[in-house]
C-alpha cells in the first residue's frame, strides 16, 4: 500500500459535504502532509498501520472540536470514517488526484 501522493477527499458531515485536497508523504509507520479545504490549509501527521492511516486535527469553525480520521487505502481509493467530536461519525471517501 502506498498512500503517497495527492488525494481528493470527501467527508459527508451533518453540516453538509466537505471536500479536502490532501497531500501525503509516508515514512515507515508515520506520515506527514497537508489538508486544504474550505477552512484553509492545515499540516497533518499521523500513523500508518498496513493499509490504514490515522490522524487527528483540531478545528475552530463552526466550533472548536477535534476530528479523528481513519482511512483505509486500496489502490487509488480510500475509505474510512471521521469522528466529529460529540457529533458522532461521518463517512470519508477519497480518490487519488
Amino acid at each position: 500500500m502506498s498512500a503517497d501522493g495527492n488525494w481528493n477527499v470527501t467527508i459527508n458531515t451533518p453540516m453538509g459535504v466537505q471536500t479536502l485536497a490532501v497531500s501525503i508523504t509516508t515514512a515507515g509507520d508515520s506520515f506527514t502532509g497537508t489538508a486544504n479545504g474550505q477552512m484553509g490549509t492545515q499540516e497533518i501527521s499521523g500513523k500508518v498501520d498496513g493499509d490504514t492511516l490515522t490522524w487527528s486535527t483540531n478545528i475552530t469553525n463552526p466550533m472548536p472540536m477535534q476530528l479523528d480520521f481513519q482511512a483505509k487505502v486500496e489502490g487509488d481509493s480510500m475509505s474510512g470514517n471521521v469522528k466529529l467530536g460529540m457529533f458522532g461519525n461521518a463517512p470519508l471517501s477519497g480518490q487519488r488526484a
